[in-house]
């Protein structure tokens, strides 16, 4: 019998949404608490060796009753080229400690929220942008992701599309919700690193909002470089990181890549 028994939860649900992306649930334990925007590490029982588990963003909100999470698959990765493969009932391993930077107790109050990301960095967002909260705090949310390709977008649409049709969170949504969804190597509607959209304007003047003021609160997940490069942008402007115990203007997550 492993150690981490008494850590297995079963698969739920499973969603292939491109040959590198895919989406699964888990039974979520009863005694599981977490704030929309945290991780968790997750893993596959492995009888030989120690398990090798992995930072992923939970992607449900904190009411649903399920645990959510939103994978890329790397060839040889350890994990994912593994992961891949579960089926229904199969044993997951969710340590139950959730922690992270991407939460609103990290962000000081404001008006308008961005969400930005990219590839499966829109995870952490997911559960946010399901969160009643989050409209409480802000009566702006713009949520952005950026992929390679309009396939690669597709969780995140249905999500978005989810919000909006939801019998209880389209209430809370009532119009506060933009979204902003661009390409880096397919012709679509928008196209362009969310970087270059910021720097350009484009992105304002396509959603018809303002550009950015001290009352604009930010997070981003994304790729390390990405990450490093919208911090710049931001202190640039004369905003500040935020943290857990020092709320500022924006936060990003460092334990993973997104």
């Amino acid at each position: 019998m492993s150690k981490f028994s008494n850590n297995y939860q079963k698969v739920t649900y499973i969603k292939h949404w491109t040959e590198s992306l895919f989406s699964f649930r888990i039974q979520r334990p009863t005694n599981l608490r977490f704030r929309s925007g945290e991780f968790v590490m997750i893993g596959l029982p492995n009888r030989k060796d120690k398990p090798i588990l992995r930072a992923y963003s939970i992607a449900s909100p904190t009411w649903s009753d399920e645990l959510e999470f939103y994978s890329i698959i790397v060839k040889d990765g350890p994990l994912t080229s593994k992961l891949k493969n579960i089926k229904i009932n199969d044993d997951i391993i969710l340590m139950p400690k959730s922690t992270g930077t991407l939460v609103l107790d990290a962000l000081k109050p404001g008006k308008r929220l961005f969400l930005l990301s990219s590839g499966t960095g829109f995870a952490p967002f997911s559960s946010l942008i399901r969160e009643p909260e989050t409209y409480d705090k802000f009566e702006q949310v713009i949520v952005t992701h950026t992929c390679r390709t309009s396939k690669e977008l597709q969780y995140s649409q249905q999500i978005i599309e989810e919000c909006n049709n939801h019998e209880i969170i389209s209430e809370f949504i009532s119009n506060k919700l933009l979204s902003y969804a661009s390409t880096t190597r397919e012709k679509t509607t928008y196209r362009g690193r969310i970087t270059d959209l910021i720097t350009s304007k484009k992105i304002f003047d396509d959603l018809d909002i303002s550009e950015i003021s001290s009352n604009d609160r930010f997070m981003f997940c994304g790729s390390m470089g990405l990450n490093n490069d919208l911090k710049k942008i931001l202190l640039d402007l004369g905003l500040s990181e935020g943290a857990n115990n020092n709320p500022a203007e924006f936060v990003l997550e460092k334990a993973f890549v997104g």
